[in-house]
């Protein structure tokens, strides 16, 4: 099943009963394209956990366009509209994992999926021949290290744990050693989502921030965030706390076949200016998904997309892989 197709299962609710339904009927009950259909369209945006801004943002790309095009028919508007939203939705896919090893720091709140999530990016890695070592940081959520053990004996890969209740860095340290020790590719690393508050969540990152920085001071770094798609405008408004927190790289967003809210995806992008790197669109192992706006589009309108999409995105990973402990060639000058 190629990447279109993923999306195209996984976007169901929010194509059939959400957002893009409403627009579809708001399309189809105008017979010209006016200042009342904009205005119209704009509030489904609202509506469909777009929020003010982006919507704002759509509605005015998708004005432009129409006058420069020339645009007259209504039927055109759906086609066009699709167009702006693969704009809004940028990429940003790939994993910028350049050394060896390279650490991923994977957060997020009590049950947006941070574990099943951590599971399937492990196993997705090991297929494609990356070794991956685990380590369980979210040492404060009772059940967190467990339910990774769970994951890491379905990928095949080494967890290294503590005690419930130790110290996160002290974890990461444990683990830094160890994938150093097996020449691993890639560690991830499973964070506490939130402590107390955002400076505690803060002074936590910092701390395990600054082992990594000692231990692996040149290591190619990706601080994962992961959302859940069904909590709509609220995912935004944690994106933003973890951002000024974290300074993450990316969002993973799960459950999006599990709700009619996927418009979040733009607001995501356009109000962060952080990327979504994957989606979860089912239960199955592969349907975590890399990323890819022109799909997105197209299969949340139902439209095939122009370019070629006979299977899903390959490698998802920056290819320029150097070993972390080796000099590069501007060191040697």
């Amino acid at each position: 099943m190629g990447l279109f197709d993923k999306f195209r299962k996984g976007l169901r609710k929010t194509r059939d009963e959400g957002m893009v339904k409403q627009i579809n009927e708001t399309i189809e009950s105008h017979e010209k394209i006016t200042d009342e259909l904009f205005d119209e369209l704009e509030e489904v945006l609202i509506m469909g956990d777009v929020g003010f801004p982006t919507a704002e943002r759509v509605i005015s790309d998708l004005k432009e366009k129409i006058a420069n095009d020339n645009i007259t028919s209504v039927a055109q508007v759906r086609e066009t509209l699709k167009d702006i939203v693969a704009g809004v939705v940028w990429g940003g896919s790939y994993l910028a994992l350049r050394t060896k090893p390279s650490i991923i720091l994977v957060i997020g709140v009590n049950g947006v999926g941070k574990t099943t999530t951590i599971g399937k990016l492990a196993m997705r890695l090991k297929s494609m021949g990356r070794s991956v070592v685990l380590g369980a940081a979210d040492t404060f959520r009772a059940g967190a290290i467990e339910q990774l053990q769970v994951w890491a004996d379905r990928a095949g890969v080494p967890l290294v744990k503590h005690s419930e209740g130790a110290d996160p860095a002290a974890v990461v340290y444990d683990t830094i050693q160890s994938g150093k020790a097996k020449n691993a590719d890639v560690i991830i690393i499973d964070t506490a989502g939130r402590l107390h508050n955002k400076k505690n969540l803060m002074d936590e990152l910092n701390k395990i921030s600054r082992v990594i920085d000692r231990e692996l001071p040149n290591a190619s770094r990706e601080t994962l965030l992961v959302l859940d798609a069904t909590t709509g405008q609220n995912a935004v408004n944690q994106a933003k706390d973890f951002k000024e927190a974290a300074g993450i790289t990316g969002i993973i967003l799960t459950k999006l076949d599990g709700t009619a809210r996927g418009g979040v995806v733009l607001a995501i992008n356009n109000e962060l200016d952080v990327p979504v790197k994957f989606v979860g669109v089912g239960e199955q192992i592969d349907d975590l998904q890399p990323f890819d706006a022109e799909a997105f589009a197209s299969a949340m309108f139902d439209i095939k997309p122009t370019h070629d999409d006979d299977s899903t995105i390959a490698d998802f990973i920056n290819e320029s892989v150097k070993t972390e402990e080796e000099p590069t060639e501007e060191d040697k000058k």
